[in-house]
């Protein structure tokens, strides 16, 4: 199976957070287009056709893609911690 790059898949959620943001703040037809178009690209990228798990696996790769480039990441309990 491939595995996207977590570069790109930040930018979707990027991109998906601030349309979702803008949408909230005022409805407009371009807006709502836009979105719909990243959430259709999340959830090819990510292999399902469900938003919110598109999200939930974009979340899950981004946190393992922390820990393989020892980044810095946050543990359970919320303190942090170098990978």
């Amino acid at each position: 199976m491939l595995v996207p790059d977590p570069k790109v898949v930040r930018t979707l959620l990027t991109t998906y957070a601030s349309l979702r943001i803008a949408q909230a703040e005022r409805d407009r037809p371009h807006t709502a287009r836009a979105l719909a178009e990243v959430s259709r690209e999340l959830c090819a990228t990510m292999g399902t056709t469900d938003l919110h798990e598109a999200i939930a696996r974009a979340d899950a790769l981004l946190r393992a893609a922390r820990g393989m480039t020892g980044g810095e990441w946050r543990g359970e309990d919320g303190v942090k911690s170098a990978a």
